[in-house]
């Protein structure tokens, strides 16, 4: 996966739309410690991972489908401090 940054993303946007299309994926970084921001990708890797349907269990009927990826939160993210104990 090749990577750039912000302004260089910029300056070639049409190369990088190019690059992408043929099948390319370009991480995008910012800052001076060069962080990943986000992610230029072709549709069909997007596609791919999208395609499996999990049924919500009681609303299977109605069509709702939650994506593969999607994931909870756990007990850590929303923590509960008990003052009585």
């Amino acid at each position: 996966m090749k990577t750039m940054s912000v302004g260089e993303f910029k300056a070639k946007f049409s190369d990088v739309i190019a690059q992408v299309k043929a099948g390319e994926e370009i991480a995008v970084t910012f800052g001076k410690k060069k962080e990943i921001i986000g992610y230029f990708k072709p549709e069909h890797s997007r596609a791919k991972r999208d395609r499996v349907e999990r049924p919500l269990g009681p609303l299977k009927h109605l069509g709702y489908y939650m994506a593969e990826d999607f994931c909870e939160t756990t007990e850590e993210e929303f923590s509960i401090i008990d003052s009585s104990l």
